[in-house]
């Protein structure tokens, strides 16, 4: 969902006062635009490990995450499986040796790490409105297995609106969107942005589905509803344990 779109709930209701709303609150959400995505990026500085590293971006986009990242890591990877968002990242990095951007996918980089043509090990893998576009069980098994003991999973993704509580959140952020984005960008906006096109797909998976997999594959993840028609997801893989009990 862009950052302009009142929520699906208002845009196909057949009630005409709410169709008026809706429209009302696309045109002061174009005036006053904020991007949901970027929102969420103190948050994931916020919650990386102690001590970090080395950080995966999964879906990289542009990179204007990776760039985030690179300030508190000493080694930033994004992967992309989009050719021209790859292409915009590595040359929007090519002259830092820190980070490094690959075109590939989440499955063909866990490959590569279990055939030793890649490293594993990392202490924060992310994910931005990227797990949406992936199949669900496959892609936490991957983060799951790249992870070092003790690194951390952040992830921001959409899900599908499917119960009423998921309908009257979707309301909720579709009344509070035009608010975050006069305070984000108070000054309205006359000419719309020109920027390359992300690939978008809508999400298959409600948040019930996600917590029923998470359970499953990440015990103990911490999966929130969020502003921005967005949910967050917060894993860290426990230590390992030593066969004389101890823990490394």
């Amino acid at each position: 969902m862009s950052a302009t779109e009142p929520a699906r709930t208002i845009r196909t209701t057949p009630n005409p006062l709410i169709r008026w709303a809706g429209r009302r609150l696309h045109q002061l959400n174009a005036r006053h635009p904020w991007s949901h995505n970027h929102h969420f990026h103190p948050w994931i500085l916020r919650s990386l490990p102690p001590g970090t590293a080395r950080v995966l971006d999964v879906g990289c986009g542009r990179g204007d995450l990776l760039a985030a990242l690179s300030g508190r890591a000493d080694r930033v990877e994004g992967i992309d499986p989009d050719a021209e968002m790859a292409r915009t990242a590595a040359t929007r990095f090519r002259e830092d040796p820190h980070v490094q951007v690959l075109r590939r996918t989440l499955g063909e980089h866990a490959r590569a790490a279990r055939s030793g043509e890649g490293d594993g090990d990392y202490d924060a893998i992310t994910m931005v409105a990227s797990l949406h576009h992936m199949d669900l069980g496959d892609a936490l098994r991957e983060a799951r297995a790249l992870l070092r003991p003790g690194g951390r999973l952040l992830v921001v993704t959409l899900t599908l609106p499917v119960s009423p509580v998921d309908h009257l959140w979707d309301v909720g952020d579709a009344l509070t969107n035009p608010l975050i984005g006069f305070v984000k960008h108070p000054r309205p906006q006359r000419e719309p942005e020109e920027t390359r096109a992300i690939p978008v797909r809508e999400p298959a998976w409600s948040i019930q589905e996600l917590r029923e997999r998470a359970a499953e594959i990440l015990p103990g993840a911490a999966i929130r509803r969020r502003e921005g028609f967005r949910v967050t997801m917060r894993w860290q893989r426990p230590p390992e344990v030593t066969p004389a009990g101890g823990r490394r």
